[in-house]
């Protein structure tokens, strides 16, 4: 009897386990100064996101978890900058070549856009189904100069625009 508890205690403990990662984000044209921090964290109701973020443009911005781990610029063949490009494109492991917003069964990688506040500030929390962290893990994570309004027109991948920051995952 003992050991049949003990085995239950052990599968109980097992399972509320949650995982949980961090990336730190940092303005891409501003010396790469951090702006704060996203979380990411395994839940039973689904991947629990947490992000604070400051000294960001006030308004709405895409935000997006992107290909590869790597927030550096390149050179274009026009000789320039484009911030944060070595990241590739937006998650897409299914390859469905659709940008549907969170939940919405497009890109993995599409997340609620941010509203900033008036000083630049913005912390919230929200949920994503069907995604764990070891998804995300290793890859980057994105904030657009635009907001996103999770369709291809009237602009490709919702408007989002330039790369203003971005963190390792």
């Amino acid at each position: 009897m003992r050991y049949i508890l003990f085995v239950c205690m052990l599968v109980i403990s097992c399972a509320n386990h949650q995982q949980r990662i961090k990336s730190d984000i940092y303005l891409t044209e501003a010396n790469n100064r951090k702006i704060g921090t996203v979380w990411f964290k395994d839940t039973f109701n689904g991947l629990l996101v947490e992000v604070s973020l400051t000294n960001l443009p006030q308004g709405k911005h895409g935000f997006h978890v992107h290909e590869y781990p790597d927030c550096a610029a390149v050179t274009n063949k026009n000789g320039q900058i484009e911030f944060a490009h070595k990241a590739g494109g937006h998650y897409d492991p299914y390859k469905t070549g659709k940008h549907l917003g969170p939940n919405g069964g497009g890109h993995l990688g599409d997340l609620p856009y941010l509203m900033v506040d008036s000083d630049g500030s913005v912390k919230r929390k929200f949920y994503i189904k069907n995604v764990k962290v070891k998804d995300f893990k290793n890859r980057s994570i994105m904030i657009h100069s635009g907001g996103d309004n999770y369709k291809d027109n009237p602009l490709p991948l919702g408007g989002g625009g330039k790369r203003i920051a971005c963190g390792i995952i």
